[in-house]
């Protein structure tokens, strides 16, 4: 049963992307719909297959040898990423519904789009499902290759100038990531003579240049994961990106980066190697330069999604640095890991939430605005760790922390929390002054309201082995709840200096920009010595033809003196013939 579950689960999607081909073919744009029941329905038995139980499959036929696996750690993986890609589906059947009802009036453009949508839509979350599932590479790997590509759709939607700006962004630094991914493996895995992850990362851990394989796994899938300095495609997709496509983005898109490291990196391996472990110094280093200069960036943003964007990559680089314990300091990954998976988890639904939430409070229900605010504020108070299921995920990475005698990463982690709570506080209040009236969709509202619900209590329906998740103690509560606070002071604090000191926005992208600067310049440089070769080029031929035309005119001249001798070639011989004569008589004279 749980095979052909798993058979159905990554089938069905793409049996439904396949009749939306077919549909597109068959039927009038004008009676076509687009987010039917049965797109809808495309998550659905990933969802079921993450409750039914632990399974393990071995297929010889599949590649160079199928390994996938529902365990202790892929199952709740599954069940958060299903979950959030339901809800928005529903979400996107309400978010498009004008834009359908335009595609129906014969709105060709729009129908192009929503065709697109629907089609690869499905494709991006087998990809989603089979990177979980997947415990050998070529899995691993197609399924996310196969999400990272069909993501772009998603992204380019709008067909706005920024949409395409946010799109070039995401390809360009998915296919560096792809590039870097590929390396790594295929040296991992040829050092190791393994086709599985778990081979990789034990290859790592013993290999000489362990470290360097460990450094561009660690790019490579921080691309996905918003590493400081490749998150350059977040703050530009996301604001240009639809509602439902930013809110998979940023639950459950960013968190199969995360996934990658858990399952390539020798995390919670003894005996690693120094490079290993200063590797590991490095990624806590940079997870906390992500939670720190993310939330001092995004609070300037004037986008509420570029706002939610740069939240995300601070709460990556908190991750980040949980994860990068499990290669600085073995001993406490155990401990952690459990942590690190419902604080993924619940990232996951409160971001979901909170992306939706941006097109509830552009199309207002018709409630009373008290309640549609307070409904609002809800996920972002949770993903401070000040209420909900974020109290409880906060701690269990802090109490695991404390058990191993880190606290000073707990300081840090708190104090980047501070910046949570001012960049979600920000986020209100962009959405407040670009709020308008007129009514959502009831699957708009009816999806956000679920996915919030489902980020407030997390732990309930998450299926975490057994004491993964625990309510803190009373006399934590404060030093869990202090920076929400601190926070939102520190908001009101910004909001008086740019009102009085006229600070201008810093443009979302941040280091995007340097980066193309450089690259136009790079590109400038290398067409100046292109057409410096040119120019070599050219006068090299000049050369060449010059000193070919004075070699013909000699040959030329040559031709003539041999019409010359051709003439005279009787008499000539006949003086050869006499000097020779006189030389032999010369020659025999006494």
């Amino acid at each position: 049963m749980i095979t052909l579950l798993l058979v159905i689960t990554l089938c069905w999607p793409i049996c439904v992307s396949l009749m939306g081909v077919w549909k597109a073919y068959r039927t009038p744009a004008t009676h076509r719909r687009y987010f039917s029941w049965v797109w809808l329905s495309a998550a659905w038995p990933a969802l079921l297959l993450a409750y039914i139980g632990e399974a393990q499959w071995v297929i010889d036929a599949w590649m160079l040898g199928g390994h996938w696996s529902l365990n202790a750690l892929s199952r709740p993986w599954l069940a958060f990423t299903a979950l959030l890609w339901c809800f928005a589906a529903i979400h996107a059947r309400g978010y498009f519904a004008k834009e359908q009802a335009s595609a129906q009036a014969d709105d060709r453009a729009a129908e192009r789009r929503l065709l697109r949508l629907a089609l690869l839509w499905p494709l991006t979350f087998v990809g989603n499902v089979l990177l979980i599932i997947a415990q050998d590479i070529a899995t691993f790997y197609l399924g996310f290759a196969l999400m990272t590509f069909a993501a772009y759709g998603l992204v380019v939607h709008n067909g706005t100038p920024e949409a395409k700006l946010g799109a070039r962004a995401y390809l360009i630094l998915a296919v560096v990531g792809e590039g870097l991914i590929l390396g790594g493996l295929l040296w991992a895995a040829g050092s190791a003579e393994t086709v599985l992850l778990a081979g990789v990362r034990e290859g790592i851990a013993t290999a000489e240049y362990g470290a360097l394989m460990a450094c561009l796994l660690w790019l490579g899938l921080g691309v996905k994961a918003g590493v400081i300095g490749l998150h350059v495609w977040l703050p530009l997709a996301h604001p240009a990106a639809p509602a439902p496509a930013s809110a998979v983005l940023s639950g459950a898109m960013i968190k199969a980066g995360l996934l990658g490291w858990i399952y390539v990196l020798p995390l919670g391996e003894t005996s690693l190697s120094g490079a290993l472990t200063r590797l590991g110094d490095i990624m806590v280093i940079a997870g906390l330069a992500a939670a720190f200069g993310a939330a001092l960036y995004g609070v300037w943003q004037r986008h509420p999604k570029a706002v939610l964007a740069y939240s995300s990559i601070s709460q990556m680089g908190m991750l980040t640095a949980m994860v990068a314990m499990g290669l600085a300091a073995p001993e406490v990954w155990p401990l952690l890991l459990p942590g690190v998976v419902l604080f993924a988890a619940h990232h996951a639904l409160a971001k979901g939430a909170l992306f939706m939430g941006t097109s509830v409070s552009e199309h207002l229900p018709r409630w009373p605005l008290a309640l549609v605010w307070v409904l609002l504020a809800l996920p972002a108070l949770s993903l401070t760790g000040a209420f909900g299921a974020g109290l409880v995920s906060k701690w269990g990475v802090k109490s695991a922390l404390y058990e191993m005698h880190h606290e000073q990463l707990v300081a840090l982690l708190t104090w980047a929390a501070i910046g949570t709570s001012a960049l979600v506080s920000v986020s209100l209040r962009r959405q407040w002054q670009q709020r308008s009236t007129g009514g959502s969709h009831p699957g708009q509202w009816g999806a956000w309201l679920a996915a919030l619900t489902a980020a407030l209590v997390t732990p309930i329906w998450l299926p975490l082995p057994q004491g993964s998740a625990e309510i803190p103690p009373l006399k934590e509560w404060f030093s869990l709840m202090w920076p929400l606070p601190v926070g939102i002071v520190l908001t009101w604090a910004g909001w008086w200096l740019t009102r009085h000191w006229r600070i201008r926005p810093l443009p979302a992208g941040d280091l995007w920009w340097p980066y193309a600067w450089l690259v136009q310049n790079a590109l400038v440089g290398v067409r100046s010595a292109g057409q410096w070769c040119g120019d070599v080029k050219a006068a090299s031929v000049g050369i060449a033809l010059a000193i070919e035309k004075r070699m013909m005119a000699r040959l030329t001249q040559l031709t003539a003196m041999e019409s010359w001798m051709r003439h005279h070639t009787s008499g000539l011989m006949m003086a050869l013939a006499i000097v020779l004569a006189l030389l032999l008589i010369w020659e025999g004279s006494p």
